[in-house]
């Protein structure tokens, strides 16, 4: 009898394909490849790549590995597709090879890092974007993931209502630390009223208890959202839930971000952007705050997103305002760090005169079209900041990250300048696709002209523009997004 038939034998696995196996490494050693898939650690079944590396740091372990086989296309069950009309499917009837660690890294890397899938939010916000997406994008990008293994390894945010009872003990035996959790609000009824969250999809009653959560997890670093709906959580709520959260040791800080909707809510809560007036008096609240609290305690706490400070038509912070940008990837500082590095020393002139279009969303160009004025005097180089309006999400979406290919091309002409910057923000981690699969191939193709990704940075932003370098600029999809993409074209 092996070692595998000696196992206890869990009533449910999650086969992990395993995608690369390092040379030289135990698995290897062992005969293990690419294509096999892991079953069990410590004849246990893990759900994630988390639950392994929790299995490897208790020191000894024994792997379980499978290897699918081929069944004709007819069959269910796919893992992935082989050629020749057939497919590679897990067989729990298989048999399977073990082999141990003590202390040493496998060598394995997994297709992806959920192996049980992803978990699901159990709300139903009247802010929330899922419900304003219009029809007809990849399947990914309608899961409304909720997931806190996601938020621990890429910082999403989460909730915390779908949770059950093993899943606050999980978080709290492997200190999964720091969470990012989207608050809203700390009054328990307003936030319920906010987010609606389903009945039957709550596990646990307790999970959607807001403060009972946030101090059950007083052993957690948590990094905070509350995305403001006017009329309804901001002015004295928002007071109210600054408070609180400041209150708690494990809370570093909060993000205020406002509301965002697109032109496709039909049939959801009547809601509405602030006013200029009131995302003044939203940042006059907040910056009461702020300075209370760098007194205080020696860090602001909260932070304000960028669209805040654009719609109530005020000055950004300072660099050392943002006390290291913990929540860049939230919009809070994401301008202030583009304009962190300043521009190059540039040519008095051009060896040809070039034409170049800075696309950009209505929010931002502005901003974008006084940072590039220096551009402009270097001779033979003209500079056309474009505020793109989204004529996929609807005019009442104005940030940059949401164009698509449909917008640049309601905005260009063929042939009308020499060089096209789109937002990189725009395209898909590691692609050239944008949100609706549109690639720059596609548009160099049709504009007739070269388009090029903009930078992380003024400065290298000058640099795609005058030197034509790769830019490095931040792209949608390179966390959460990412799992969401490979399950979702499953």
């Amino acid at each position: 009898m092996t070692a595998a038939e000696t196992m206890p034998q869990p009533t449910e696995v999650f086969p992990a394909p395993i995608k690369a196996v390092e040379p030289g490494s135990p698995a290897e050693r062992a005969g293990v490849r690419p294509g096999d898939l892991l079953i069990r650690v410590n004849g246990e079944s893990v759900t994630d790549v988390l639950a392994y590396r929790h299995r490897l740091s208790q020191g000894r372990a024994t792997l379980e590995i499978s290897r699918p086989v081929e069944r004709p296309l007819v069959l269910s069950g796919v893992l992935g597709v082989a050629q020749d009309h057939h497919r590679l499917e897990y067989d729990p009837a298989a048999p399977t090879f073990t082999f141990a660690v003590e202390w040493e890294d496998p060598g394995l890397d997994f297709e992806e890092v959920l192996f049980d899938g992803i978990k699901k939010c159990a709300n139903k916000c009247d802010f929330c974007y899922v419900h304003q997406m219009p029809r007809g994008f990849r399947k990914s990008l309608y899961i409304m993931d909720d997931d806190y293994r996601l938020s621990f390894l890429y910082g999403s945010f989460v909730t915390l209502t779908n949770l059950t009872e093993g899943d606050i003990n999980r978080i709290l035996d492997e200190n999964l630390s720091p969470l990012y959790v989207s608050v809203h609000t700390a009054n328990q009824d307003l936030r319920q009223d906010l987010m609606k969250w389903w009945k039957l999809k709550v596990k646990d009653p307790q999970a959607v208890q807001i403060r009972g959560m946030i101090e059950r997890l007083e052993s957690i670093d948590l990094y905070t959202q509350i995305v403001l709906v006017p009329g309804r959580n901001d002015g004295e709520h928002l007071d109210d839930t600054v408070e609180y959260l400041s209150s708690r040791p494990n809370v570093i800080s909060a993000a205020v971000v406002p509301i965002g909707l697109t032109g496709h809510r039909k049939n959801l809560p009547d809601v509405r952007t602030f006013t200029r007036e009131e995302a003044q008096d939203t940042l006059a609240r907040l910056n009461r705050w702020r300075r209370q609290f760098l007194q205080e305690r020696g860090t602001r706490f909260v932070f304000p997103s960028d669209e805040l400070y654009l719609l109530a038509g005020e000055p950004l912070p300072t660099e050392e305002e943002y006390e290291g940008f913990p929540m860049l990837e939230n919009g809070v500082g994401m301008i202030r760090d583009f304009l962190t590095e300043g521009l190059p020393e540039l040519p008095a002139a051009l060896p040809a005169p070039r034409k170049v279009i800075l696309g950009t969303g209505l929010l931002f160009a502005e901003s974008l079209d006084r940072a590039v004025e220096a551009l402009r005097q270097i001779e033979g180089l003209e500079i056309e900041v474009r505020a793109v309006e989204n004529k996929t999400f609807g005019r009442v979406t104005t940030v940059a990250g949401l164009l698509t290919g449909r917008c640049f091309r309601h905005a260009v002409k063929p042939g009308e300048a020499d060089l096209l910057i789109v937002p990189p923000t725009t395209l898909r981690y590691g692609t050239e696709l944008m949100l609706d699969d549109t690639s720059l191939t596609e548009l160099r193709t049709e504009f007739r002209m070269d388009v090029r990704p903009g930078g992380a940075t003024l400065g290298e932003l000058a640099r795609v523009i005058l030197d034509g370098v790769q830019s490095s600029g931040h792209q949608w999809g390179m966390s959460a997004h990412a799992v969401k993409e490979s399950r979702g074209q499953a």
